[in-house]
């Protein structure tokens, strides 16, 4: 009926699927209020400060950085403290306890603020600050099928697809009770603890590699001229770019050498050439939906390791056809270009596919483990790879490029120690992840069936 019509009369079809009814149902059961009952809603900043943009200072969050639940480990961009404090930046200043939700590109995607921190964020990214409402079981339910399909529901445009926080008022929220909002709040927290270690434990490993080749305290030479022969640069190396020869990396090139068991070049501890990859025809987002993986950069995640929901799948056809590049369980893979030397471990059981942007190196064990390769290649090797990298737009390293690379030979029993702490960090990681799961089903379980079945579910009683 007209008078059923939402207030900007939307009639596209889509909008009033079964599924959208459901979901409306379900929560108009109990008792609701709008999202902007609960929250104050705002958005970023919509000034043009991207020549301000550094690598250091206050963290500026764009949304492709809203794709971890805690919004501190992503890896942002930044702007210094002096455009940061502006007047006309005020406004988009974050606040602890802050929710991020995406409104632009990747609609929907969230991430929690869980410190004080000095932080900001662009337009694309809606803030809702509560006063009313838990912030963590706000951010739950929102990433929950309740939450996310309201937002879906939401979404306006064609081309340009977006979410208008006007419409924001017409997101509901189940106002369940305080005691079930604080179980939630609990779990989450647990999980962010458990991911603060892990990210602890990894760091033990670089630290205990760094100091075992002498780099922990390391200070390579900043001199900005560094003379040599013809025979010993271009003839040698075919490169008469400056950056190539600054001095620290010869400094740090000695430092490796000099190492008390020696080195090899890379080559010489793989068990199968270097290989990139290709990227498919079939190659579609939704690793769930199609038969077999496809790995790209935008997957990898600090620490190693690899966000897999946002993992591509490619056709039976196309996997067959590509089968050269198929990654397995234990390769580790790195990234040829934008962000130079991203490493993580591949972990899943299920062989991919990786496209042209990524390095696949299969280890010798005997010589060193994964763990203990992935590190140094993240640390050390982050550093000589950027040496080799050719082009000024879009820095790329090629399989030649890669093959200059030295690695170190360490002792198996330090190898055996960054190992542990590697894997032990990656079991922590996953526990977190699985608490912010069992989080999101509890709310899930609390709509459907009740607050006791799910305060049953998390262990709790009412």
């Amino acid at each position: 009926m007209l008078s059923g019509l939402e207030r900007t009369l939307r009639v596209d079809s889509e909008f009033y699927s079964k599924e959208n009814l459901k979901i409306e149902s379900f929560i108009k059961n109990k008792t609701y209020s709008k999202l902007t009952d609960l929250v104050k809603v705002s958005d970023g900043n919509h000034a043009a400060i991207s020549e301000n943009f550094t690598t250091h200072g206050v963290p500026y969050y764009r949304g492709q950085d809203v794709n971890h639940f805690f919004i501190e480990n992503s890896a942002p961009i930044c702007i210094a403290s002096s455009v940061f404090n502006l007047p006309i930046m005020k406004r988009s200043h974050l606040q602890k306890g802050d929710v991020l939700l995406s409104i632009v590109g990747t609609i929907g995607s969230l991430s929690l603020v869980t410190t004080s921190d000095k932080a900001t964020c662009s337009c694309k990214l809606a803030i809702l600050r509560p006063h009313s409402i838990n912030n963590y079981f706000l951010a739950v339910f929102l990433e929950s099928i309740y939450g996310k399909n309201q937002v879906k529901k939401l979404t306006r445009g064609a081309v340009q697809m977006g979410l208008i926080l006007e419409d924001l008022d017409q997101l509901l929220i189940p106002v369940l009770s305080n005691n079930f909002q604080v179980s939630i709040k609990k779990v989450i927290k647990l999980g962010y603890q458990k991911l603060q270690d892990s990210k602890s434990l990894y760091t033990q490993a670089e630290t205990l590699l760094l100091k075992t080749l002498g780099l922990d305290n390391f200070t390579p030479s900043t001199q900005s001229v560094n003379i040599k022969s013809f025979k010993d640069s271009f003839a040698a190396t075919g490169r008469l770019d400056a950056e190539y020869y600054q001095s620290k990396y010869d400094d740090y090139i000695r430092q490796i050498q000099s190492y008390k068991n020696g080195f090899k070049y890379i080559a010489d501890v793989l068990t199968t050439p270097i290989k990139n990859g290709t990227t498919p025809d079939s190659a579609t987002l939704g690793y769930k939906t199609l038969e077999h993986y496809f790995v790209r950069v935008e997957a990898f995640q600090q620490n190693l390791t690899i966000d897999e929901t946002l993992f591509y799948s490619v056709n039976s056809e196309d996997y067959l056809k590509h089968n050269a590049n198929i990654v397995l369980k234990n390769d580790i893979l790195v990234s040829m270009t934008g962000t130079i030397g991203a490493v993580v471990i591949y972990l899943s059981n299920k062989p991919a596919l990786i496209n042209q942007n990524v390095m696949r190196l299969r280890c010798s064990t005997n010589i060193i483990n994964t763990e203990c390769f992935a590190v140094y290649l993240k640390t050390v090797g982050k550093i000589l790879l950027e040496r080799v990298q050719t082009g000024n737009v879009q820095p790329y390293v090629n399989t030649s490029n890669f093959e200059t690379l030295i690695v170190p030979l360490i002792d198996l029993s330090i190898q055996t120690q960054i190992a542990d702490l590697v894997q032990q960090s990656f079991a922590l990681k996953k526990e977190s992840e699985q608490l912010l799961e069992k989080a999101k089903q509890a709310v899930e379980l609390a709509i459907e069936q009740g607050e006791d079945v799910a305060m049953a579910y998390l262990g709790e009683t009412k």
